[in-house]
């Protein structure tokens, strides 16, 4: 197939949702077209003891939520098809806003009972600012469900996008019947003793009295509210949802494998094949010959068995050759890639060639970090992908002295990975964990114990905010470290970093230190 068609069959993209929205749920069924798993881990069954396909960290099996993104590929009707399913759980917010730059669009999954969720709101913040294509799936439409009315105002008024409802319910709860899809014309019917694949009914013509026979008294309402569907949305027009202005809407249930297939027909008819990439010196395309890509996430132990740890990264130009040589920019070295991997979560294969949009796993032994560019020897950067100003601090102790070795590798693992940033005190030499949610410090026990045999305590450390310090004025520089040396510490790559008590304290130190630049995210 010629390099062209490879990048206009790809489809990359995101699955973003407040937790229990049942994005998880969502991602197992698209998987299930794709015939990448056959077996939904969903299914309430004795005799499966099987946690979701996606969620496949120890971790994430006994909470019952994600806490790493996960990379899933697939092929479906002639179309490569990558979904990154993304941690829900605000804890793991920095997470997602990582993913978001690897993905050309999104699809929100917002529950039909609870509609708009805070953490809903902050990711379609980030998709606004990267102004990335949306389409909002309605899920969980078995249940008892706000007004279908109700939900979209709350979809435009709280996450400020003009929406058109590609499909219609009809009814909700125990009354749910099924479906009208407005984009291909036809009639789902939902029969929740059967989670097959849902067969439509050619409906080119609503007002045919033939409806009645499938849906009796509410075929009245049906048509009534696509009249008013029609009068009061605008007109899909696709330009207008790939700008990032206008989010198509589809209704279903995922549990039930109910309205997924539409929603994955549509996606892949409308959606963007692989975008162009923004770099610090110029923006790049994916047509471009000369291969270049991003890591944009890192994850150790995917297999705990062999304690590996695999950078992602994302293809944005050019043709990825397994075992050819390409150029590591930030260290400004070779490397050969001899074993790279495609992803079905923890299910892996070595593949020989990779187009843009594609995600790869290398193997890697500490030699990459999140944002590094690889190329084939131009000399650009990506970027897009800072770490934020922690919002919670600890000290990390060693629990166990006879594990120290193991103790030091894994917080240096987990903390490569963007779970947490590692600091340490340059006025007392202990580590320290920042965090955006107190889950992580959690998670990070609980991985440190089984992933690496050791054990930690955390300890209370009251700080405000880090901030990354900088100025053209080096006797300034030093005037401010030797200061504030009992609250200064460096990241693990060496930058000087202050860690300021409280806002007062911060404000305070910015008015008196004109020529100090203090950063709140890791990328300046």
């Amino acid at each position: 197939m010629a390099f062209q068609d490879e990048i206009n069959r790809r489809r990359t993209f995101g699955i973003v949702s407040h937790p229990d929205a049942g994005k998880t749920t969502l991602t197992e069924k698209l998987l299930l077209f794709g015939g990448a798993i056959h077996i939904a881990g969903a299914v309430k069954s004795n005799k499966i003891k099987k946690g979701a396909t996606s969620d496949f960290m120890e971790i994430e099996r006994q909470r019952g939520i994600s806490v790493a993104t996960s990379v899933m590929g697939f092929e479906y009707n002639g179309y490569k098809v990558n979904i990154l399913d993304t941690p829900g759980h605000q804890d793991f917010q920095e997470d997602t806003f990582r993913t978001l730059t690897a993905v050309d669009s999104v699809i929100i999954v917002i529950d039909a009972a609870k509609g708009v969720e805070p953490q809903t709101e902050k990711l379609m913040n980030v998709c606004r600012m990267r102004k990335t294509p949306v389409i909002v799936f309605i899920n969980k439409m078995d249940r008892p469900a706000q007004d279908s009315f109700t939900l979209l105002d709350e979809i435009e008024e709280q996450l400020k996008i003009n929406v058109r409802p590609l499909s219609w319910p009809i009814n909700n709860g125990p009354d749910f019947k099924g479906v009208y899809s407005i984009y291909d014309r036809s009639l789902k019917l939902f029969d929740p003793s059967i989670q097959a694949i849902e067969q439509g009914i050619d409906f080119e013509d609503i007002s045919n009295p033939e409806l009645e026979d499938h849906i009796g008294d509410d075929a009245e309402t049906l048509r009534e509210e696509l009249e008013l569907v029609e009068g009061v949305y605008p007109e899909f027009d696709r330009a207008n949802y790939l700008e990032g202005n206008l989010a198509p809407v589809f209704f279903g249930s995922a549990l039930y494998n109910f309205g997924v297939q539409e929603l994955l027909h549509a996606f892949l008819e409308i959606a963007p094949k692989p975008q162009p990439a923004t770099a610090e010196e110029r923006v790049v395309k994916p047509e471009e010959s000369g291969f270049s890509g991003f890591v944009f996430k890192i994850h150790a132990n995917i297999d705990p068995n062999h304690r590996s740890r695999i950078a992602f990264i994302k293809i944005c130009s050019g043709t990825f050759v397994r075992n050819n040589v390409y150029k590591h920019m930030r260290l400004g070295k070779n490397v050969r890639i001899s074993s790279p991997t495609a992803f079905m979560a923890e299910q892996k294969e070595i593949i020989e060639k990779a187009y843009p949009g594609d995600i790869i796993g290398v193997p890697d032994n500490g030699s990459f970090i999140i944002g590094d560019t690889i190329t084939e020897g131009e000399e650009i950067h990506y970027k897009g992908l800072p770490s934020f100003s922690p919002e919670l601090f600890r000290y990390i102790e060693n629990a166990d002295p006879m594990k120290s070795k193991q103790l030091h590798k894994g917080v240096d693992h987990l903390t490569d990975e963007g779970v947490a940033q590692l600091f340490t005190s340059q006025f007392n030499g202990r580590k320290i964990i920042g965090t955006v949610g107190q889950l992580q410090f959690e998670v990070i026990q609980f991985r440190l114990e089984h992933e690496y045999g050791a054990k930690c305590r955390f300890e209370p450390l009251q700080i405000h905010k880090a901030c990354w310090i900088e100025s053209d004025n080096n006797q300034a520089l030093t005037e401010f470290k030797k200061r504030k040396h009992q609250k200064m510490a460096k990241d693990k790559l060496g930058r000087d970093v202050f860690l300021a008590d409280s806002q007062f304290i911060l404000q305070m130190a910015q008015d008196e230190f004109k020529d100090i630049r203090f950063h709140f995210t890791s990328e300046f």
